[in-house]
């Protein structure tokens, strides 16, 4: 449906503004109440499906063969199971509030219907990759998912910030994709299949186990913007607000998260240990960088940077439940956060910088109210959804009793207290004390239509966390040790974490509580930043995000550049003007030296002329 509406909006109401929002709105909230209605009538887990051939496939797969040959099979499919049905609730239910905020947001875009047709191709090329049955399957729609964001973060491309940040991530998101397909390549060499339901362990791949699994885990490095591909995300911010909720929170970022719990099998313990440590340096590098960030869109995007890593660091960890569930939570109060700063640009005719804010606790109170509920979330304090999903992280990292986890745990909680530092200092400087320029005294509450999805969202991000009550969410996802334990009673497990880990509970509130008073202490009163002068050179780097831009167009981009001179330099003048050139009797080369003398002045034809002559004359007369 959303390609059927991507489609109709292009080719036919491209010139009706209000038309092609309800299109593009209507696709997806039919997909999400079918969804509903399909796991109603299905349970979690469907009956077995068909095969091409009538042959039976794994329950929840339906089968057609697209390819065959030499020994290569590959089938176009759907798998629908636990795991990509809850994949399917969030990208079409948070990506349906998104798309109904949208239509406030950009109500006075001339660009709006094109906006939709891009909004629609994405959310059809993220639900591809989400009902992919196989590696191939999943890898169209993963570059089809690329090519959306692209569209969708240069929407204005009359902005050369906006096109560069599309371009930046498409290019930079290839460099990941490469290793993923080189990943895929290797699966099948050793497995002989590309299909999910095929995948063993990584005993099959044999001595390559590590470098197959590490080389997919690229793929996830660069969708979900982990260390060294982050530099991407937050140039993302340059696309509309809904764009950077879209991507942020429920699709394009999950997208790596997801593949990695859907082929969670082959990854061996070395290839885990290298994605924990890269998930949990990726949380903490972000985390200090928000810190420092004057942009109230990229202070946000650095938090999903974070959560990210949380993400992925609780995958290495064996987590695969805990992953999923801080994935199912973040979508609900990340996309309330970038909503809600949507709403705050807008009241403020489109000012991103927060220290030109301040006071808009009296003027956009439904906002505030909103934007405090996600932070809360965010901040993961009880009984906020977050607390739930992070405690469940943490909670994991702990269990393991080996320095590994404990490293990472110790990282987590210190990761907790900075993301309820950096999420409060925005907090504050935006929404109280006095108003720190003129458009903030002019500030306005957005209309319904853009604060109706933010009390919904608010709803999910305090209550979301309970999804995990009565083992709900064991029951839906697969169940794996360290992840949430199925209890007896209501109240046993609203208060659960508290008593399955105590520590972890008990440091992550500790975390809360420091980082709140740091904030409420710098920030509550302040009318510029007090932490350069307390910090010097540290404050700068942070806020230049310590430098990673410039060190990789020093070192990587001017190699690149330089070793594509090298590259031309040598088709041109070797390959071509020697190789191909004595082929045929030099005469490429030739051509180019004789270019030289074609310079359009009769004056220099004229005298080439006459030597051209004298020279004839004594060869002649010799």
């Amino acid at each position: 449906m959303p390609l059927a509406a991507a489609g109709i909006i292009t080719l036919f109401t491209l010139h009706f503004k209000t038309i092609s929002s309800f299109i593009s709105i209507g696709a997806i909230l039919a997909g999400f109440v079918l969804t509903i209605v399909f796991i109603s009538a299905n349970g979690w887990q469907p009956a077995a499906g068909q095969g091409y051939g009538g042959q039976p496939v794994p329950a929840g797969e339906s089968i057609c063969q697209w390819l065959s040959a030499d020994g290569l099979n590959i089938d176009f499919g759907i798998k629908l199971d636990p795991l990509s049905l809850m994949m399917m609730l969030i990208v079409t239910g948070v990506g349906g509030a998104i798309h109904v905020y949208s239509r406030g947001y950009m109500a006075d875009d001339t660009g709006m219907s094109r906006f939709f047709a891009e909004l629609s191709l994405f959310t059809f090329s993220m639900l591809g990759i989400v009902m992919a049955n196989n590696f191939i399957e999943m890898f169209i729609f993963w570059e089809l998912v690329g090519v959306s964001s692209y569209l969708l973060i240069g929407f204005w491309f009359e902005k050369p910030s906006a096109g560069d940040a599309a371009k930046k991530a498409f290019i930079v998101n290839r460099l990941g994709d490469f290793g993923f397909l080189l990943g895929i390549l290797m699966i099948w060499q050793w497995l002989g299949t590309l299909n999910f339901s095929g995948l063993q362990g990584p005993e099959a791949l044999g001595p390559y186990a590590t470098i197959a699994g590490l080389l997919i885990f690229c793929g996830a490095v660069g969708k979900s913007a982990q260390f060294p591909l982050h530099v991407w995300l937050p140039d993302a911010m340059e696309g509309p607000t809904p764009v950077s909720a879209l991507i942020h929170a429920a699709t394009m970022v999950a997208a790596g998260v997801y593949m990695l719990c859907r082929i969670f099998i082959v990854l061996n313990p070395p290839a885990l240990e290298v994605v924990a440590y890269i998930g949990g340096f990726t949380a903490l590098l972000a985390a200090v960088i928000a810190v420092q960030q004057n942009d109230i869109k990229r202070i946000i995007a650095y938090s999903t940077l974070s959560q990210l890593g949380y993400m992925v660091m609780s995958v290495g960890l064996n987590g695969r439940t805990p992953a999923m569930f801080h994935l199912t939570t973040h979508a609900f109060f990340k996309a309330l956060l970038f909503l809600s700063a949507g709403s705050v640009i807008i009241g403020l005719h489109h000012e991103q910088d927060i220290w030109k804010m301040g006071g808009l606790k009296r003027k956009m109170p439904i906002t505030f109210w909103t934007f405090l509920v996600g932070g809360l979330a965010l901040s993961a304090i009880w009984p906020f959804s977050g607390f739930y999903s992070k405690d469940s992280i943490l909670g994991n990292a702990l269990a393991r009793h080996d320095f590994e986890g404990s490293l990472l745990f110790a990282v987590g909680v210190f990761v907790a207290a900075l993301t309820t530092f950096y999420i409060f200092r925005l907090f504050f400087v935006v929404f109280c004390g006095k108003e720190k320029s003129e458009t903030a005294s002019h500030a306005h509450e957005s209309p319904i239509v853009m604060t109706g999805p933010l009390v919904i969202l608010a709803i999910f991000a305090f209550v979301g966390g309970l999804i995990g009550v009565e083992g709900v969410y064991n029951r839906i996802f697969m169940p794996h040790p360290g992840g949430l334990e199925t209890s007896a009673s209501f109240a046993s497990e609203l208060f659960g974490p508290f008593a399955r880990s105590p520590l972890a509970s008990g440091l992550g509130t500790l975390a809360f509580i420091i980082g709140l008073g740091c904030a409420y202490a710098l920030y509550a009163k302040a009318d510029k930043d007090p932490l350069p002068e307390k910090l010097g050179g540290l404050a700068t780097a942070m806020k230049n995000k310590f430098y990673f831009d410039e060190i990789y167009e020093a070192t990587f981009v001017r190699a690149h550049d330089f070793i594509a001179a090298v590259c031309d330099g040598i088709d041109r003048w070797v390959v071509e003007g020697f190789c191909i050139g004595s082929i045929r009797g030099g005469a490429d080369l030739t051509g180019r030296a004789l270019r030289f003398l074609q310079t359009g002045n009769l004056q220099t034809y004229a005298f080439l002329f006459v030597i051209g002559v004298a020279v004839a004359l004594y060869v002649i007369l010799k």
